[in-house]
C-alpha cells in the first residue's frame, strides 16, 4: 500500500489497514487524518479529457484495480475572464465551474472516491449528513453504482436539492435541526448500523477526491499557478483540499509555488474565520449558524484543524462576506461570467469583490463549487421581477417604455 494516514493534531501514524476514519487519541473533531502518499510517480500529462479526476490516480490512495463510479466528473471547465479581470485590477481571472458536475457540484468527487473505498472494503450502504449538496453527490453516485444510501439533512434544506436525493432513491432522513445535529446524530446511527461513513472530515479519502479540482486547474492551465485561489468554506474539507492538491502538484515537480489560498464564509457561518483569527487552531469556536449560502451553513465545522492549518502554510487567509454581499454576487457573477452559481459557489466572488484592493496587479481562480438551479428561490430575491403583459403588442410595448427598453413615439 503506497500510503500511510498521519493525525493532523498529534502527528500519529497509521496503517490505513488498522484505522478508517480518524485519530482514536485525538477524537473525531480534532483527530482528523491526512492521507500522506509514500512516493509520487513522475507525471508530465494527465487526459482529462477522457478520464475526468481518475487521470490523477496515481496521485490518489486507490488500488490499481479500483472502481470507478460509471458517470464522468472532473474536467469541469474553467474560463479565463479579461474583461472580468480587468474591471477588478487583476492581472488574469479564471472561474472554475464545478457547477458542470453529474449533480451539479464539487462534491462528486469526494463522493466518486468515498465510492471507490467503500466498494474495495465491500460495504454496500453509505451514509452522510449535508446541508444538500453532498446528498444529492452521494444519492446520484450510489444511484449509478448500484449502492444504498442513506442520508440526514436539515428539514430545511432548499427543495431542489431534497428533490434530487429523492428522485434517486437515497432514504431520506430530514432532521428537524441544524446541519451539525444531523451530522452528529448520522454518525451515531451510521456507527451503531455499520454503514459506510462519507461525512466530511470524518473520512479522510474524501479531500483526496477533492484535491482534484486544484489540480485539474494547473493541467487546464498549462501549469500556470495563480497567486490566488479563492473557495467557500463550509466544513473545511474543500479548501483544505485546494491547498493538498496545488502541494501534490508542486511535490511532483510539475509547479513551482502554491496560491495563496483565500477561504469564504459567510458572515452568520463564520466558524472557521473566528478560530483563524484567534490563533488557536485546536480550540475551535462554535456558533450557531445560519446563511442563505445553505451548502456552508455550519457552525460546528470538522475540518477545520486543517483548514486553518494548511490555509496559514498557503500564506492565505479566511474572510466572511454577508448574505447580501452573497445575493448580489450570484446575479453579477452570472452577468459578468455566465456561470450561474449557487449561494455557496458565489460566495467565493463575493469574496473577490470585498478583497480585490489587495489583489491589484495579480492572478486568481475562483472556484464555484455547486450549481444555481439548486437554490433558485435565493437568486430569484437579487434578480429582479418578471414583467406581465397582455397578448397585445400595446401591452408589451407599455412595458418596454416604462422600464426604459424603449424611447416614447
Amino acid at each position: 500500500m503506497n500510503y500511510f494516514l498521519k493525525c493532523v493534531n498529534c502527528g500519529t501514524v497509521y496503517d490505513p489497514k488498522e484505522i478508517m476514519y480518524t485519530c482514536p487519541k485525538c477524537g473525531p473533531r480534532l483527530g482528523t487524518l491526512e492521507v500522506v502518499i509514500n512516493e509520487y510517480p513522475k507525471h508530465s500529462s494527465f487526459d482529462l479529457k477522457s478520464k475526468g479526476i481518475w487521470a490523477f490516480s496515481d496521485l490518489l490512495p486507490i488500488d490499481e484495480d479500483h472502481y470507478e463510479v460509471p458517470l464522468f466528473i472532473g474536467n469541469t471547465p474553467i474560463y479565463e475572464k479579461k474583461a472580468l479581470a480587468k474591471k477588478l485590477g487583476l492581472s488574469d481571472l479564471w472561474i472554475k465551474n464545478d457547477g458542470r458536475n453529474p449533480t451539479g457540484s464539487y462534491k462528486d468527487r469526494a463522493t466518486a472516491m468515498a465510492i471507490t473505498k467503500a466498494k474495495a472494503l465491500n460495504f454496500n450502504t453509505i451514509y452522510c449528513a449535508s446541508t444538500g449538496n453532498a446528498a444529492s453527490s452521494l444519492a446520484g453516485l450510489t444511484a449509478a453504482s448500484g449502492m444504498k444510501s442513506i442520508i440526514f439533512v436539515p428539514k430545511t434544506a432548499p427543495e431542489a436539492k431534497i428533490t434530487q436525493l429523492l428522485v434517486y432513491g437515497a432514504i431520506v432522513m430530514a432532521v428537524d435541526g441544524t446541519y451539525d445535529e444531523a451530522f452528529d446524530l448520522s454518525t451515531e446511527i451510521g456507527n451503531e448500523f455499520g454503514w459506510y461513513s462519507r461525512n466530511s472530515a470524518i473520512n479522510p479519502y474524501l479531500l483526496e477526491g477533492k484535491k482534484t479540482g486544484a489540480m485539474e486547474v494547473v493541467v487546464q492551465l498549462d501549469f500556470k499557478v495563480p497567486d490566488f485561489a479563492i473557495v467557500s468554506v463550509g466544513d473545511g474539507t474543500v479548501v483544505s483540499s485546494i491547498y493538498k492538491g496545488f502541494k501534490d502538484m508542486k511535490t511532483i515537480g510539475l509547479i513551482d509555488k502554491i496560491p495563496k489560498i483565500i477561504g469564504v464564509q459567510a458572515e452568520g457561518a463564520n466558524a472557521i474565520v473566528r478560530t483563524f483569527e484567534s490563533g488557536h487552531f485546536d480550540r475551535p469556536v462554535d456558533i450557531d449558524a445560519h446563511s442563505i449560502a445553505d451548502s456552508i451553513a455550519v457552525g460546528k465545522p470538522r475540518d477545520v484543524l486543517k483548514a486553518c492549518k494548511w490555509v496559514k502554510e498557503s500564506g492565505g487567509y479566511f474572510v466572511s462576506v454577508t448574505d447580501e454581499e452573497i445575493g448580489k454576487a450570484i446575479i453579477e457573477l452570472a452577468r459578468e461570467t455566465g456561470v450561474f452559481g449557487e449561494p455557496a459557489g458565489a460566495a467565493a466572488y463575493a469574496g473577490l469583490k470585498k478583497l480585490a484592493k489587495d489583489f491589484q496587479g495579480k492572478s486568481a481562480v475562483i472556484f464555484v463549487t455547486g450549481n444555481g438551479l439548486k437554490d433558485i428561490k435565493s437568486a430569484m430575491n437579487f434578480a429582479g421581477r418578471v414583467n406581465y403583459v397582455k397578448p397585445d403588442p400595446k401591452d408589451v410595448k407599455s412595458v418596454l417604455r416604462q422600464i426604459g427598453v424603449i424611447q416614447e413615439g
